[in-house]
């Protein structure tokens, strides 16, 4: 088992529930797809599992073991098994793409490799491989300020599949892309994942993007799971309900053969 919740929340500081009560549970080796509208829970939720907020209640385990039950010592350990892909990924803009997707193990790394890193980047070769995964092999060398939006996503998900880490939380991964390479990146990560044995939970906006590259998708709405279920068993009833008072179109099979089914939820 990746990881577990049991009856968790979330409130922060000003009172405000981000989570509440969630049971779920995540084996090694899925890839779950998180959907919902905006203010729904799923930054929070990300940001819990990767141990950088505590619950306010309840039981969350990662493999194995509660974080908040570790020293910090063995919590930064637990980190180390954690890849983290970010909206907007924190790159320094003068930093060279090599140096930031070597960045993915320099908590693998002694303080000496890592300072090294810093002049002379080490193990070039496999951060080039990464680079080469998403069609990026040619900016190697380029400041991260020269980049787009987009190629700033592919670089940080570069540096998680060089980082080849056993639990991947990937924040809106694709959003700065349009739709044929958004789809063609989660491709290429999801492929990654499976060969690696790695599990992967994403947040997601675009809802056909979800239901196409993840075998599984949890609906969570007001912090609360409104439905979790296979990709194939998610129904326009479902997202209906799911985005209710939102704005949503997306294309959705009413089943393995029938034809797809169109939904528009304007927004009040």
């Amino acid at each position: 088992m990746t990881l577990s919740l049991s009856g968790v929340g979330l409130t922060h500081a000003n009172g405000q529930a981000a989570l509440t009560d969630l049971t779920l549970a995540v084996t090694q080796g899925e890839r779950v797809a998180i959907i919902g509208p905006s203010g729904a829970g799923k930054t929070s939720l990300l940001r819990l599992l990767a141990t950088a907020l505590q619950p306010s209640s309840g039981e969350l385990r990662l493999f194995g073991q509660q974080p908040w039950a570790l020293s910090a010592r063995q919590r930064q350990q637990l980190r180390r098994r954690i890849g983290l892909i970010h909206q907007s990924p924190p790159l320094p803009p003068r930093q060279r793409v090599v140096t930031a997707v070597l960045a993915g193990r320099l908590g693998h790394w002694s303080l000496a490799k890592a300072l090294l890193n810093l002049i002379y980047p080490q193990e070039r070769q496999a951060a080039s491989a990464a680079l080469a995964r998403l069609d990026l092999s040619d900016k190697l060398y380029e400041h991260c300020d020269q980049l787009s939006g987009g190629q700033l996503q592919r670089v940080g998900i570069a540096r998680v599949l060089y980082q080849g880490a056993e639990l991947i939380l990937a924040d809106e991964p694709v959003s700065a892309m349009d739709p044929v390479l958004a789809g063609h990146t989660l491709e290429i990560l999801s492929q990654e994942a499976q060969q690696r044995g790695s599990t992967m939970i994403a947040s997601l906006h675009a809802v056909d993007l979800a239901l196409a590259h993840f075998p599984r998708v949890i609906g969570l709405r007001d912090g609360r799971v409104l439905f979790d279920k296979p990709s194939q068993a998610v129904t326009p009833t479902d997202l209906e309900a799911l985005y209710a008072n939102a704005q949503l179109q997306v294309s959705v099979p009413a089943s393995p053969v029938a034809p797809p089914v169109t939904l528009h939820i304007p927004r009040c």
